[in-house]
């Protein structure tokens, strides 16, 4: 076998999700639904909340993941960075909990995140939320799944009646440029993509300073199930740089991206008074 055709990454999937699976196990030990949670919480630099939750389902997929692929880096939220993952191929992008303020209210709208990065771009990506009874899975070229079953985005091809999810002053601002149907708040952004890669909604709208751990693992669900995810320009989306935050996104079917960024434009070019 010539370099040209050796794999990207190896196929770790089942592995992946099993180790997933078994985190959110973890995590569903310390949440409490429709209340907060029993689990202690402290805030992290900058006002972020983190529990114990965050903390031992990091640890646990630290020691599991690094078995599975010793010479991957490593990127989480809730460890501190490593400048040495830029040199690396491989890299395994965790988020522990995406959804930290859900899961300590209660909600079920939180999950285990990891996806594992080739060259910059995920080519294998879990996102299990255990409250909700879901767990989707990607593999670079090998489609989406949720719960085993193959999924697929919405093919609608104009913003009217479209289900869109984001945060209000973003969803208020493209209000007033065109009509749509504003989804009910999704808090973990991972779901709010993978919700979109099931048609459960047609887009969604990220604001800035989502981190690579936000993203990367349904970003990938997100693209084989036929959506995109990109920035207000159209431009594509680049994970493991030397500040893992990104500006203002836009993720939906392939048919609504045109329409969104057009309507984005319209937004940057003429703003609404007074927004």
């Amino acid at each position: 076998m010539t370099s040209q055709t050796l794999p990207v990454a190896p196929d770790l999937l089942p592995q992946i999700r099993e180790s997933c699976i078994e985190a959110g196990a973890l995590a569903l030990e310390l949440f409490r639904p429709g209340a907060k949670t029993a689990a202690r919480t402290w805030s992290k630099s900058g006002g972020s909340p983190v529990t114990e939750a965050d903390i031992a389902v990091d640890t646990f997929l630290r020691i599991r993941l690094s078995e599975l692929l010793p010479e991957a880096a490593w990127l989480s939220e809730e460890t501190v960075d490593d400048a040495q993952r830029l040199s690396r191929r491989l890299v395994w992008v965790v988020d522990p909990i995406d959804g930290t303020r859900a899961f300590m209210a209660g909600s079920p709208d939180w999950a285990v995140c990891v996806a594992l990065l080739a060259d910059g771009a995920p080519v294998t990506g879990v996102v299990h939320a255990p409250a909700c009874g879901a767990t989707y899975t990607a593999r670079r070229h090998r489609g989406a799944y949720r719960n085993d079953q193959p999924i697929a985005t919405t093919r609608l091809t104009m913003l009217g009646g479209a289900r869109i999810a984001g945060p209000k002053p973003m969803l208020d601002a493209l209000a007033r440029i065109d009509t749509f149907e504003a989804a009910e708040k999704i808090p973990s952004l991972a779901l709010r993509l993978t919700r979109i890669a099931d048609g459960t909604i047609d887009a969604g709208l990220v604001s800035p300073d989502a981190r690579d751990w936000d993203l990367a693992a349904a970003h990938l669900v997100l693209d084989e199930a036929g959506g995109r995810l990109s920035d207000g320009s159209g431009n594509p989306v680049v994970y493991n740089r030397e500040t893992p935050i990104h500006g203002m996104l836009v993720a939906s079917g392939e048919g609504l991206l045109e329409p969104l960024l057009a309507a984005m434009q319209r937004l940057r070019e003429f703003p609404p008074q007074g927004a």
